[in-house]
């Protein structure tokens, strides 16, 4: 049976791999040097103090992208807002490796990374304490027998929309058809977003304060359409 939108799922185990090709010796070093220093605490409540060493009531605004893929996003609106606080979230140890290059190219003090699931992070921040949330070409998981798979279901989203302070954002972009369709069904029945699109322009356009990833330019050389929605927590 196809699993329907509507159905209260939340993804609680990741699917696909975790490992690429194999680390050259200078990533390597960098995975055991760095990633300690940037790595989101393993238990225990989150908060702006805890991930950035801020003192108590004067935590910086949080910012969470789901799957960073290689962290070229993540890299660019940390380096745009180096007042915010930015935490990336990615299973794939080749991405982390990859974010930890921008970390270190850019001087970037302002990023935390979790190698592992997203929603495991989410849980831990208190309610009301994202300013934007990103997921920016998620697998798609074409078929229709693994729908509930997919990070565009209503579990995930009611955690995501409990940690985003109210008038703040969530960010997707996709270039799948079927995922767009998918996303935009089921974003429909919800009444605590509201999407910001008043015309087709609006979610055909990349914004300005939207890094360009990998995965979007490799989409548009295959001559895929991207698309750009923007909800905001009501």
């Amino acid at each position: 049976m196809t699993d329907k939108p509507g159905d209260p799922t939340t993804i609680r185990r990741l699917y696909g791999r975790a490992k690429g090709h194999k680390l050259r010796q200078g990533q390597a070093a960098l995975v055991e040097e760095m990633l300690p220093r940037v790595s989101v605490p393993e238990s225990g409540p989150l908060d702006a103090q805890t991930l950035f060493g801020d003192a108590e009531g004067q935590g910086r605004p949080l910012e969470l992208e789901i799957g960073f893929g290689a962290g070229e996003h993540l890299a660019g609106q940390a380096a745009m807002r180096p007042e915010h606080g930015f935490i990336g979230c990615e299973p794939f140890l080749n991405g982390v490796v990859g974010a930890l290059n921008h970390i270190r190219d850019g001087e970037l003090a302002n990023v935390r990374l979790h190698m592992g699931d997203a929603l495991d992070v989410v849980e831990r921040l208190p309610d009301a304490s994202l300013e934007r949330v990103y997921l920016l070409h998620p697998d798609p998981w074409p078929k229709a027998r693994h729908a509930k798979r997919r990070m565009m279901n209503h579990g995930p989203l009611d955690l995501i929309a409990a940690k985003l302070k109210p008038g703040c954002e969530f960010r997707l972009g996709t270039d799948d058809p079927t995922y767009c369709r998918w996303s935009m069904m089921v974003m429909a029945q919800r009444r605590d977003f509201e999407w910001q699109a008043k015309s087709a322009a609006d979610f055909l356009t990349r914004p300005a304060d939207w890094p360009e990833t990998r995965y979007e330019r490799k989409a548009r050389r295959q001559g895929h359409e991207v698309w750009y929605f923007r909800y905001v927590r009501v």
